[in-house]
């Protein structure tokens, strides 16, 4: 009796996993219904990605209003993007995806499309990121790790949604994959940014006062709050490599003394170092993207690398960048 109650379980749980499978085919993903997800975030979200779901993130990167990493669950930085797309077209914003945010979400373009790993894709990688400084600084590089973290960057996903939709290819040179089909970054010019430190977002607007791009942001934390007021953008870096004074900043693990860290999309500021008149704060990028608003900063604005970059690309020295709860 016991062998078939557990073949039974077997085969339930072989069933489950089929049809997980199955859900995340791009034929599924890219005909998803947007009519099918909640109006208001459950209280509990599913464990697994879910088809729609990764649908309306793709559609919502497109539009300018960032859910950070496309991952397939209705999390909170779904429905800020919601909130933030209905503030974008000027209708009320309740962060509810509504029939009007359907209508403006509406996109005959599959979210999910093809791409073939290139030798370039496997360029600059590491074995690992150690978590101590003092071993980063001892480094050259602080790259990615594997090919399906940096594409999963690329392609402004989580990297298991990514090997989940890969589960039987190999990332290698020549092997066709499945990714996100995010659209290319807004290119305008920004006049001002405004941080939101309550909901934790970034604001950016146009000459005209329009708002050109939203995105989630960790923004500081109770130990080290962020800024108050209004600063200015002094510059942007790319590729910066970090310099980490424990008593200017922070102290890391056991480090007591300064150290200057390599660049790299891993490092403790990412790809993107969006330095403020405020000294020592900035807009950065992050090597977890994943964790964007979940877990708090060091005092500064922290983006995903994507999305640093795009704000990066879209301002100037002089840009002005308030701080509002």
């Amino acid at each position: 009796m016991k062998t078939t109650i557990f073949l039974v379980v077997l085969l339930i749980l072989g069933l489950l996993g089929n049809a997980s499978a199955q859900d995340l085919r791009a034929e599924t993903i890219n005909g998803a219904s947007l009519d099918s997800i909640p109006t208001e975030r459950p209280a509990k979200a599913s464990p697994r990605p879910e088809p729609a779901v990764i649908r309306l993130q793709v559609l919502l990167d497109r539009l300018g209003s960032s859910p950070g990493v496309i991952d397939g669950h209705y999390g909170e930085n779904v429905t800020k993007a919601i909130a933030g797309l209905e503030a974008m077209r000027g209708i009320p914003t309740d962060g509810k995806l509504d029939p009007d945010v359907i209508r403006l979400l509406l996109d005959d373009q599959p979210v999910i499309g093809a791409y073939v790993i290139s030798p370039e894709d496997t360029q600059d990688l590491v074995d690992r990121i150690p978590k101590d400084y003092a071993r980063q600084a001892r480094m050259r590089y602080l790259g990615y790790t594997s090919v399906a973290e940096k594409l999963s960057e690329r392609f402004h996903m989580d990297i298991d949604l990514l090997k989940a939709l890969n589960a039987s290819t190999p990332f290698t040179v020549g092997k066709t994959i499945l990714v996100a089909m995010p659209g290319n970054a807004k290119e305008d010019m920004v006049k001002r940014i405004e941080v939101r430190r309550r909901i934790g977002q970034v604001l950016a607007f146009g000459k005209d006062g329009s708002l050109l791009a939203v995105y989630p942001a960790t923004i500081g934390s109770r130990q080290t709050p962020s800024p108050s007021g209004t600063h200015k953008v002094k510059g942007v870096a790319r590729m910066p490599p970090y310099s980490y004074d424990p008593k200017i900043n922070f102290q890391q693990g056991k480090n007591t003394r300064p150290l200057t860290l390599p660049k790299g999309p891993n490092g403790p500021v990412g790809t993107i170092w969006i330095d403020l008149t405020e000294p020592t704060y900035g807009i950065h990028g992050t090597p977890e993207p994943s964790l964007i608003d979940k877990i708090g900063s060091h005092g500064c604005v922290r983006l995903t690398n994507w999305d640093a970059e795009e704000l990066a690309a879209m301002v100037k020295p002089g840009v002005t960048v308030e701080f509002v709860d």
